[in-house]
């Protein structure tokens, strides 16, 4: 596999299929069942708040498991951690599809949470190892742009499988889906990090490794951007529900049609990164999208401070913020994973988990600090934004001016 900025070879493009799909598993498993819930409920004999609780205990999964199997990727290799992971998604998933009550559902769900992180954290992982410079920056566009487009498809598959089974039958798909991620693994993806470029995996030698990364200034300001950038889109995700559909009035099809159609601008995003960098330095193309999304909240906020807003107001700040996002998000990823090139999935697993720590920490505070206006979630998502910004320029005047180069 060639490192350097040329156009890849069929093997290639199967290698970044397959990183994609591992990719998007996490998201689909997220949303995908979300139309079964009513289902769901009444046949656990349960009630909503606690067929909720399936929902967190995968993302705590997911947190957990891009923290411990990032780092263990590093130590014995990515494929052993690939293919582990896939297998377990898919009993993990045949484990939810059979769950007798809420119970094993939700213990199942954590699992399978645990299991679809080695997907996410161990792909930008093997794209560190196999590129360097503007050639890996455009993969991370390739597996932003997937991200992007599971949230879509999730609810339209799901949908289409209880249009014909039961929620149960989703989970059977999923647990299909981890089959073909496991062939395709198998097939298309070689072991990118051999023994000689390994580190110890013992837990204090993990712990070490993150440590000395966290101490690297440019690498910890860029995760603790990402960070940032990710808790303003978990506010966004969290609060905009309530915002459309409560104070505008929006019905729930008109809502999924706004969330649609923000996720295509963050597809949008990813692409032109992909199209742009090479042409621009990395590090515009970061400051850039920060910038511009930060823009946009700040608007947002002047706006509803001063007129109230309306529905096409917020919806068209809320798009140029997320469709920005597109843009930044492969960006501080590129950047993040060269800056820790020697450690690629104990940086991924910093990126990731991080963010999904902060993002769940933070988006809570939209119904804390008010929600008799869309003010209080564009404010905190303009906070986000703020810090995600600064830590960024942060990070970006810590990198020796030898290392920034017309590409970077």
């Amino acid at each position: 596999m060639s490192t350097t900025d040329t156009t890849p070879s069929r093997p290639g493009t199967a290698l970044i299929g397959v990183l994609a799909t591992l990719t998007g598993v996490a998201p689909l498993a997220t949303d995908m069942y979300v139309p079964g819930l009513p289902e769901l409920t009444r046949s656990l004999v349960t009630q909503p708040s606690t067929v909720q609780l399936s929902l967190t205990a995968f993302l705590v999964g997911v947190v957990v498991g891009q923290l411990v199997l990032g780092p263990v990727s590093d130590g014995v290799g990515r494929r052993r951690v690939l293919l582990a992971g896939a297998a377990l998604f898919s009993v993990c998933s045949l484990a939810c599809a059979l769950a007798p009550t809420i119970e094993v559902l939700n213990a199942a769900r954590l699992c399978q949470g645990m299991a679809g992180a080695a997907g996410m954290v161990v792909s930008r992982a093997v794209i560190t190892d196999l590129f360097h410079g503007v050639a890996a920056a455009r993969k991370f566009s390739t597996l932003s742009a997937i991200t992007s487009a599971a949230p879509i498809l999730a609810p339209v598959l799901g949908g289409a499988v209880l249009a014909v089974a039961s929620w149960r039958a989703v989970f059977g798909a999923l647990a299909v889906l981890g089959l073909i991620q496991v062939a395709g693994v198998l097939v298309w993806v070689p072991e990118s990090l051999p023994p000689s470029r390994r580190t110890s995996a013992r837990p204090s030698a993990t712990l070490r490794a993150m440590g000395r990364l966290i101490r690297r200034r440019a690498l910890a300001a860029q995760v603790l951007s990402l960070c940032f950038g990710g808790a303003a889109v978990f506010t966004y995700i969290t609060g905009s529900t309530f915002v459309f559909q409560d104070l505008y009035g929006a019905s729930a099809t008109e809502t999924s049609v706004i969330y649609g159609v923000n996720a295509l601008g963050s597809m949008a995003g990813s692409i032109l990164f992909g199209l742009f960098v090479g042409r621009m330095a990395v590090g515009r193309l970061l400051l850039t999208g920060i910038a511009i999304s930060l823009i946009a909240a700040t608007a947002l906020v002047v706006l509803l401070a001063t007129t109230g807003g309306s529905r096409i107001i917020v919806w068209a700040c809320l798009f140029v913020v997320i469709t920005a996002f597109g843009l930044f998000y492969p960006a501080v990823t590129a950047i993040a994973q060269e800056a820790g090139r020697d450690a690629p999935g104990a940086t991924s697993a910093l990126l990731g988990g991080g963010q999904f720590l902060l993002g769940g920490a933070v988006s809570p505070l939209v119904g804390v600090i008010g929600t008799t206006s869309a003010l209080p979630m564009a404010s905190l998502i303009t906070a986000c934004l703020s810090l995600a910004t600064l830590a960024a320029l942060y990070g970006r005047r810590r990198v020796p001016l030898r290392r920034r180069g017309n590409s970077w």
